[in-house]
């Protein structure tokens, strides 16, 4: 099996921005030494519990620490970006650690609607960016090729390239947790992520979707997949559920549209307890997460603890693993 690491930069109520990063870069570390697949960092913003604001900067760092794992995005927000400065960030990257920079690029802001406007600034067009997703990643997969895009200006053809001399290419990924992720990867023949921990709907029906429909192409000869899915492994199944605490209590801020604030340590996560209208929401959480011991919970996912669907789970997981 080829397990990889998706990586928020999590901020502690008990750590600086600074902590944060060192306890990223010690995790990458040991990720390199153990034979992970790839360690990606996600695109987050406004948020005190996620320092992972700028993924080619941490990206960089990350690259720097380590030796052999891939680095990359798990994504890049591309409607926040403007096409060139992607390619140009990554073709950068790709010169500095070649063959070890994956580019994940998704769809959604990555943040609230404020946020989102303020990153784009006055030249950004709202919902147009989103809805102009397939031909930004277009511009980026051609600006990181040989031949770059000829732009037509008076009485020329203007060749723009992110790097004049590119000798290889990041990985590119699409990421998404819908069908419309699944078939626009299918149609542009890009390997694709689906992000089963952030929803966990639709997991298997859009993984049929994008097989079925998958078109080779200089990226990827056939279909090719990976899912993300929270675990959490320890000990026992109840330590294990403790530690998933301050994730799940993040996760009720995010759907209950409370107050973001740095991820609570354990003890006070534990004090804190869920509000009963909140159970739901945790019970959710948990039935599309990998939570407890090592052999009993998690490599045969049969804790009855845990929520109706962990059988289910645990086997689409192995399966992408193994396929």
């Amino acid at each position: 099996m080829r397990l990889s690491v998706l990586d928020l930069v999590p901020v502690r109520t008990d750590q600086t921005t600074g902590d944060a990063l060192a306890a990223s870069t010690r995790l990458a570390q040991v990720a390199d030494r153990s034979g992970f697949e790839r360690y990606w960092v996600a695109e987050h913003h406004n948020m005190p519990s996620v320092a992972s604001t700028s993924p080619p900067v941490v990206i960089a760092h990350l690259a720097a620490h380590t030796q052999h794992i891939r680095i990359g995005s798990g994504g890049v927000m591309l409607p926040n970006h403007a096409p060139l400065a992607v390619a140009e960030q990554f073709a950068l990257l790709e010169a500095a650690h070649p063959g070890r920079i994956d580019l994940g690029i998704g769809r959604a802001p990555g943040s609230d609607p404020v946020t989102s406007m303020a990153l784009r600034g006055p030249a950004g067009r709202g919902d147009a960016d989103v809805a102009e997703f397939p031909q930004y990643l277009d511009d980026v997969m051609a600006l990181m090729g040989a031949d770059g895009v000829r732009v037509a200006v008076p009485r020329q053809h203007y060749v723009l390239k992110a790097t004049p001399a590119a000798s290889s290419v990041p990985a590119l990924w699409l990421l998404g947790s819908s069908a419309y992720s699944a078939e626009l990867a299918a149609e542009k023949g890009l390997p694709y992520v689906f992000a089963h921990h952030f929803s966990g709907q639709g997991t298997a029906q859009a993984l049929e979707l994008y097989r079925s429909r998958f078109r080779p192409s200089e990226h990827a000869e056939r279909p090719r997949t990976f899912l993300t899915v929270n675990a959490v492994v320890a000990d026992d199944a109840a330590e294990a559920a403790a530690l998933a605490l301050p994730h799940l209590h993040m996760m009720v801020a995010l759907r209950t549209g409370a107050p973001m604030r740095p991820l609570a340590v354990v003890e006070d996560a534990e004090a804190e307890g869920v509000p009963d209208q909140h159970a739901g929401l945790v019970d959710a959480g948990l039935a599309q997460a990998v939570v407890g011991d090592p052999v009993a919970s998690v490599r045969r996912g049969t804790d009855p603890a845990t929520a109706p669907g962990r059988e289910r789970t645990v086997e689409l997981l192995a399966k992408e693993l193994i396929g």
